[in-house]
């Protein structure tokens, strides 16, 4: 297993001056079972670090660029080199988006801080992504957990994908009777950290007992807290080295945040070293160690008679320090083999989907779209069952949803659009089949609290969707579409675009094109073999289920249309769905398109990259030589002898009656054209670039639509 770990920009990775973060992850490194094959990637200025398998990344910054942003960057770029199994972030959750959009292996987000004060975590929009896109993510208490999950309506739907770690510490043996009458504060000297309720405690307990002294290490430039006395020695930042030493001869510890620390580290540590720990009631600190004395009011006062209490009493002292010691667990070792089971219970779910392949069996896939059963098969010919068909043809176990039917046969006065009905009867097919995979097709209806408790019934499980209509800023519909795409994005592990996703004004994680499919049962005719009647073929509707024209909708390819028709008074046009001829679907259709030689592939809005409708295939697929727009870059995969690029209306008109009299040319190019379009293009390769890329799959036949 490879594992990759991200460092928060400018954690300082080195023995000099050291942060939390980078201590715990390099103290667990050492100690797991796969950190011949871990690296820690990072950016600081320090030369030395704290490990060989530290990776400094380097950043060309500039000023009107975040630096987080190009750190995430370098990090992606440098990461394929390793081509890690798992990428482990720590307390960054706003790295994430950008992680996921390009990198498709097992992610986990460490939280060592509050997530309701980290950009990435703070709005519960925020959160809901993270714990729907995520493969794990570890708190660091359970404190911590409890914040992340305020405003969630059932927590237990995600038990599968949080765990709590505590941080480490390496265990030594303790000599008691070496232990010496000193006090201890290790943290930053700020209020928050409640360093000014431990100064004036501490000052007046080495008045009243002055055999006794007091260590203060740390620092803390922001803030003036200054306390002076002769048995006070304040020692500044010290390497964790040196603070674990000291510790083997403080007898009593004090950890008297304010502020709710998500864990804190200094209480584990004074723990690991057998002193009286004096903690207050603050965030995860009662977590650090279960014997330690809980302050019951934070102020100076109650601090110094609970610190003279443990003075006056020793042999009360002596058993507290001998429970702190012998109750820690939390050394290296230990959190390390949880770590290390974490990432295998993970990975495992790679190597378990792997194996359906590997071992020829074949994968469950619940596919829920319209298969448009009401209309009697008049919309026989969608892509959907296209999708469907190539699932099926590679051998694989599908089991069909029609979304839109069941709704539409299942309505009634208290369920007055179907859909409670249709959650129900999703859940329960689930049960009754138990897929690998689901897999939605414009399933608008099914809601996304259907699609969570699927995930919770199962962590192994993969959903997909994939979605036809235009994308693009300047088409029709556009903030609808965007909409319904981006409505389950956050449970969705892969999105299957008909445009290019990186050519769009917004991004969808885990986005990937795909063509739309042919099929060799529903594309079946062979055009350029025969002589037909009419020249070009184009044909439209205002409304697929409707079936028919609507009085008064107008559609802006029909000015386009009539002007070409205009132009081009030789050319016989077949065209419908336009000035009162009603479209066409059905057996009907493909009787219709058998008579043209040439076809049409005009999208509503402006032509985005790689965008069409299915008509794309319809014409291809059934040998019609092809006019495609030059600015949706199909050029990128077919050449000037499979298709026929247009710039302009004029250059349409030319090329149209070129073609209509070079038959020969035009057979030939609409011959390429199809075999082409059957040979990758076809339903079986992009149902299996579905699965592949949902599943993590290794495909060894590479699609040409993928750079």
């Amino acid at each position: 297993m490879k594992i990759s770990i991200l460092l928060p920009y400018k954690e300082n990775f080195s023995p000099n001056y050291a942060g939390a973060v980078s201590l715990f992850v390099n103290d667990i490194t050492k100690k797991s079972r796969y950190k011949i094959d871990t690296h820690v990637f990072g950016n600081m200025d320090f030369k030395k670090k704290l490990s060989n398998k530290y990776i400094n990344l380097k950043l060309d910054k500039k000023f009107y660029e975040s630096s987080s942003k190009l750190y995430v960057e370098s990090f992606l770029h440098d990461e394929k080199k390793f081509n890690s199994d798992i990428i482990e972030v720590h307390n960054r959750p706003n790295y994430i988006k950008q992680i996921k959009i390009v990198y498709s292996g097992k992610v986990i987000l460490f939280f060592h801080n509050d997530p309701l004060s980290m950009n990435g975590s703070k709005s519960l929009a925020d959160r809901k992504f993270l714990i729907n896109k995520l493969d794990l993510l570890v708190f660091n208490s359970n404190w911590s957990k409890k914040r992340f999950f305020i405003g969630f309506d059932d927590i237990n739907l995600y038990d599968s994908k949080i765990a709590v770690c505590y941080q480490s510490a390496p265990k030594t043996k303790i000599n008691f009777s070496k232990k010496e009458k000193i006090i201890s504060f290790v943290g930053k000297l700020n209020s928050a950290k409640g360093y000014d309720v431990f100064g004036q405690a501490v000052c007046k307990i080495l008045d009243d007992y002055k055999d006794w002294k007091a260590l203060v290490i740390g620092d803390e430039p922001r803030e003036n807290l200054i306390y002076h006395h002769k048995n006070l020695k304040i020692l500044g930042f010290k390497k964790n080295d040196f603070i674990l030493n000291t510790l083997k001869k403080v007898s009593i510890s004090v950890i008297c945040s304010r502020w709710n620390e998500p864990f804190g580290r200094a209480s584990l540590e004074a723990a690991s070293r057998g002193s009286a720990v004096i903690i207050s009631d603050r965030g995860g600190l009662p977590e650090t160690s279960k014997d330690a004395i809980v302050l019951k009011k934070l102020n100076a006062e109650n601090l110094y008679k609970t610190i003279a209490n443990l003075i006056q009493h020793k042999k009360k002292l002596l058993k507290i320090q001998k429970k702190n010691y012998s109750s820690f667990v939390f050394s290296h070792e230990y959190i390390s083999k949880i770590i290390d089971n974490i990432r295998e219970k993970i990975y495992n779910v790679r190597i378990n989907n792997s194996s359906l392949v590997k071992n020829n069996l074949p994968i469950k896939i619940l596919h829920i779209t319209n298969f448009n059963y009401r209309f009697n098969g008049r919309l026989h010919y969608n892509t959907g069952r296209r999708i469907n068909n190539g699932f099926i043809r590679l051998g694989h176990n599908v089991l069909s949803i029609s979304d839109r039917d069941i709704t539409h046969s299942n309505k009634n006065f208290t369920d007055p659009k179907g859909t409670k009905f249709l959650q129900k009867y999703i859940l329960q097919a689930y049960e009754n089949f138990k897929p690998n995979i689901v897999v939605l097709g414009h399933a608008d209806n099914v809601n996304l609290e259907t699609l969570l408790a699927l995930k919770s019934k199962n962590k192994n499980l993969k959903i997909a969707q994939w979605f036809l209509d235009p994308l693009g800023k300047n088409g029709p519909d556009y903030f609808k579409n965007k909409k319904r795409i981006l409505d389950k994005h956050t449970v969705v592990d892969a999105s299957f675009l008909t445009s290019d996703p990186k050519s769009l004004d917004f991004t969808i994680p885990n986005s990937y094109f795909i063509p739309n499919p042919c099929d060799q049962s529903f594309e079946s005719l062979k055009n350029y073999n025969h002589n037909t009647s009419k020249d070009i073929f184009f044909a439209m509707s205002h409304g697929v289920h409707r079936g028919q024209l609507k009085l008064g909708k107008i559609d802006n390819r029909e000015i386009f249309i009539n002007k070409l028709i205009k132009k081009n008074e030789k050319v016989n046009f077949d065209i419908y769905g336009m000035n009162e001829v009603q479209p066409v679907w059905g057996a009907d259709f493909i009787e219709k398109i058998s008579n043209s030689a040439m076809g049409l592939n005009l999208s509503r809005g402006k032509p985005v990259k790689y965008y069409s409708s299915d008509r794309m295939s319809q014409l291809v697929g059934n040998g019609l030589l092809t006019f495609i727009h030059k600015d949706t870059h199909y050029d990128d995969y077919f050449t000037d002898d499979q298709l026929i690029f247009y710039k302009t209306i004029d250059d349409l008109s030319y090329k149209i009656n070129k073609y209509k009299k070079d038959e020969k040319d035009r057979k030939r190019i609409a011959k390429n054209g199809r075999n082409f379009y059957f040979k990758h293009f076809n339903s079986s390769i992009v149902a299996k670039f579905i699965l592949t890329k949902t599943l993590i799959l290794k495909n060894n036949d590479r699609v040409i639509w993928e750079k």
